[in-house]
């Protein structure tokens, strides 16, 4: 059976002309720093990012790792969002292997983090206290909703923590959703950041990886850090020429999934016992609640749809998320609406 796969992004897979450049690939040793592909990725994506500098990495996780060690020591604090993809989902590797302590802060309905409290939490100059070191923000944010963070928000955060000596880390994992949807480019979302990550493998469509783009300095401080975790890749460019693919062929398309995470709420809301709990989706992401009138359990629906062809993420209690990507179409938007009327029906 063929599905509509809406469980996430990272279930792409690479296009046909991504497979002939990885088939094509010039190659080198890269832990010697000669593969000749991965050069290029690392020196576009700084380039598209405004930095100077950039680290191709196995994924997110590393290089929002690799980042946050670079900037700080052992018994550092970084600020970051209760909801934030770093505290939930990565397996605790900041403190487990970088002995850096988080403050988490409520993440706001948008995904921000308000400047009063952000100001609130940096520590006075105390032995009993940690040192802050940086702050971390996620665009687009995950949990809220795949919800963007502006221009505008992303400079007044860089302007409170360089005004206290505070570097500044974006996850970046969807930065190029959140500029296609807010109409402005990845460099100015980037600008405020000392360090951003973005994933090659979400809804750009590479098989693997991610970029950690920054200073020079930083990205030679990330690079040992990449190693130490075990990250140094050898013939990685059969890997980064999907993503240099990526990186010309995917970015100014990703509005269309954005259009169709529009039509698939739209159509799903119109379904009796459904509920958008947090509203239209910003970019490629539909958040989905069975209303307590709904006699089945998520599990029940979450297997009936598989039934239909249909595969959706659990999110929580009664809730899903359902991610479009390019390789939704608008029939598998259809089918999935359909899918999920039958099945309440």
């Amino acid at each position: 059976m063929e599905f509509v796969d809406l469980r996430s992004d990272t279930v792409t897979r690479p296009t046909p002309a991504m497979r002939e450049a990885m088939a094509r690939a010039e190659v080198g040793d890269d832990v010697y720093g000669e593969d000749p592909t991965v050069n290029r990725l690392q020196e576009m994506a700084a380039a598209m990012l405004g930095k100077e500098a950039g680290l191709f990495v196995a994924s997110g996780t590393m290089g929002n790792l690799a980042a946050i060690l670079a900037h700080c020591g052992r018994g550092d604090e970084a600020i970051l969002g209760n909801k934030a993809h770093t505290f939930l989902f990565e397996a605790g590797g900041i403190s487990a292997l970088g002995g850096v302590h988080s403050c988490q802060l409520p993440n706001q309905p948008d995904g921000s983090l308000a400047l009063e409290e952000i100001e609130a939490a940096i520590r006075p100059d105390d032995a009993h206290a940690p040192v802050t070191r940086l702050i971390c923000l996620e665009n687009t944010h995950n949990r809220c909703g795949g919800t963007c963070q502006s221009v505008d928000y992303t400079r007044a955060v860089g302007e409170l923590a360089h005004g206290r000596g505070l570097a500044i880390h974006l996850d970046g994992a969807r930065l190029f959703n959140a500029a296609a949807a807010l109409g402005v480019s990845a460099r100015e979302l980037a600008a405020p950041v000392d360090s951003v990550t973005f994933c090659l493998s979400k809804g750009l469509c590479a098989p693997v990886g991610s970029v950690l783009c920054g200073s020079r300095e930083f990205i030679r401080k990330a690079h040992r850090i990449r190693k130490l975790l075990g990250g140094g890749m050898r013939q990685a460019g059969i890997l980064a020429a999907a993503g240099i693919v990526a990186l010309e062929t995917m970015v100014d398309r990703l509005g269309e999934d954005h259009a169709r995470a529009r039509r698939l709420a739209e159509g799903l809301a119109r379904l009796p016992g459904l509920s958008l709990p947090l509203g239209m989706p910003a970019t490629n992401m539909v958040f989905l609640a069975l209303d307590a009138s709904v006699p089945f359990s998520t599990r029940q629906v979450v297997e009936e749809l598989r039934a239909r062809g249909v595969l959706v993420g659990v999110s929580g209690k009664r809730q899903f998320r359902l991610v479009t990507h390019y390789w939704v179409d608008d029939a598998g938007v259809a089918q999935a609406v359909e899918a999920f009327g039958t099945i309440l029906a």
